[in-house]
């Protein structure tokens, strides 16, 4: 097998109607003329959108082509959904709000036709006044909130949280939710797309008609109960060389933001791939014995083959920051 290396992959871009240029202005991203861009998926093993390797002699492969041929060497100990890679890993730019959704839970999806899907937000930029919706206002019913999508008014029912760069918030399946306008978000998320939208500000989409909504199976996967999302703390724990502050720790997946107080660290764990996110600063993915380091900025993703974990080192100027994330155990490991 060839040996596994640190892997950068080609972006997948995917033009929304609340989608624009931030991914350009305030990432340096290069952008297709004239797009309003909403996503990007940097690592993503579905048939919407497969990532292609850009570094080393790899370069050209795709993520599903090391799923088929090299999945343990991959994955190690991890989980993964339908043999696909267990995650999928974006940056979203809305410059507008998004719909008002929600992802079916476990319990509902294979009924609904659809994937279960959760997810963590972290704020990479947020324009002032920026907000996160989430969760449902208490005393809301199921029937009360079917009326409110008939009459339109169904965005009143969602919780709205003030946000500022840096804040994250875990999303449950099962939880209504919604982006507002003027946010860069990091998401990382199990490997799902099944969306389910109840409002949609009364937009239209491309074609000039107003975009689908799904309100039977919105109602079959709400958690009507989720009445006090909060957002992630914003204080970190002293572990070594780093500092570190949970996002998310799911069956499914486990985030975490990560302060170098040191220059280098070793990514030793659990046999199970990562996940490394650029926030602030320049970082270096170094594994002995194969070349160059991989760099990293802001806004750079990168994934380590659980293979190759407990070799890489970190390394970086004390003080940036990244995100750190690995996916669940499988049952049998």
């Amino acid at each position: 097998m060839p040996m596994l290396y640190p892997l950068t992959f080609d972006p997948v871009l995917k033009a929304r109607v609340w989608g624009g240029r931030a991914l350009e202005t305030v990432l340096g991203r290069n952008l297709p003329p004239n797009e309003r861009v909403g996503e990007s998926w940097e690592i993503t093993d579905r048939p919407e959108g497969v990532s292609v390797i850009r570094n080393g002699p790899l370069a050209g492969r795709t993520l599903r082509w090391l799923m088929e041929n090299h999945r343990d060497a991959l994955l190690g100990d991890a989980t993964h959904s339908q043999e696909r890679f267990p995650l999928l890993v974006k940056l979203l730019d809305a410059q507008q709000a998004l719909s008002v959704q929600v992802h079916p839970p476990v319990a509902q999806a294979a009924a609904l036709g659809g994937e279960p899907k959760t997810e963590v937000w972290y704020v990479a930029h947020a324009e002032p006044g920026a907000e996160l919706m989430a969760g449902i206002s208490p005393g809301t019913t199921r029937e009360g909130f079917a009326r409110m999508v008939r009459e339109g008014t169904a965005a009143e029912a969602v919780l709205r949280l003030p946000v500022a760069t840096g804040d994250s918030l875990f999303l449950p399946s099962g939880r209504l939710h919604a982006l507002g306008a003027g946010l860069i978000i990091f998401e990382i998320q199990q490997n799902s797309d099944t969306t389910y939208r109840v409002f949609d500000w009364n937009r239209v989409g491309p074609d000039g008609k107003p975009r689908e909504l799904h309100l039977d199976q919105a109602l079959a996967s709400i958690d009507f109960t989720d009445t006090a999302p909060a957002l992630a703390s914003r204080d970190f724990q002293a572990a070594g060389a780093v500092e570190k502050r949970v996002l998310a720790d799911c069956p499914w997946f486990r985030v975490e933001q990560w302060r170098l107080v040191e220059d280098s660290v070793s990514l030793q764990g659990a046999r199970l791939p990562l996940v490394v996110a650029g926030i602030k600063g320049r970082f270096e993915l170094a594994l002995p014995g194969f070349g160059e380091p991989l760099v990293l900025k802001t806004g750079d993703f990168a994934l380590v083959p659980a293979a190759i974990r407990d070799a890489t080192s970190l390394q970086g100027s004390t003080g940036g920051t990244c995100l750190v994330a690995e996916p669940g155990l499988r049952s049998d490991a």
